[in-house]
């Protein structure tokens, strides 16, 4: 009979134990002072790898970097970016008109890690609501900066080797043509 109390005993005191436990930072916060942040006035300093608007940026020479290659929309896992493509008469292809749909965006950070031209980069700019959900819609207008943004001097095409007005072997990381005729038996 003593040990079934004992062992009762030592269970009571176990749960009793295990609750407090799981509410002493519970009970540490509530006699702390609070902290409290006067947002407008006073704003936080964000992490260096905080996402939020999206922005479509410029190569070095101004053009448009995005060429159209659905692999942003294809990455969203909420498909909220919608595009289409053309072609100019250079042979760019370029996005003919580009749309992102902000109340839906999750700010996950995949298309710009999809994007092979690094088009689509995301900043630390995070204030921007609106009553009207429609006004949330933005197009390639209202995303495009006259800047390259983190990687302001990568050029797409030059490192492609196609579409610029230099010869073949001279791009960047590229060998000079080989001629077939020599390698032949």
């Amino acid at each position: 009979m003593q040990k079934e109390q004992e062992k009762l005993f030592s269970r009571v005191v176990s749960s009793v134990a295990g609750f407090l436990s799981a509410y002493r930072i519970t009970f540490l916060h509530l006699l702390r002072k609070p902290i409290t942040e006067m947002y407008p006035e006073e704003k936080r300093a964000l992490p260096a790898g905080s996402r939020g608007r999206i922005i479509l940026t410029v190569s070095p020479d101004g053009e448009e970097r995005c060429v159209a290659c659905y692999l942003c929309s294809a990455a969203c896992p909420v498909s909220c970016i919608s595009m289409a493509a053309a072609e100019r008469e250079d042979g760019r292809r370029h996005a003919a008109w580009f749309r992102i749909n902000f109340a839906r965006c999750i700010y996950c950070g995949l298309c710009e890690e999809a994007c092979p031209t690094l088009a689509i980069q995301l900043t630390p700019e995070y204030e921007f609501c609106s009553r009207s959900i429609l006004d949330l819609i933005y197009e390639k207008e209202d995303l495009l900066v006259d800047h390259g943004g983190k990687n302001h001097e990568y050029d797409f095409y030059r490192h492609a080797g196609v579409g610029g007005p230099e010869e073949k072997g001279t791009h960047i990381n590229e060998n000079p043509p080989v001629d077939i005729r020599s390698v032949m038996p």
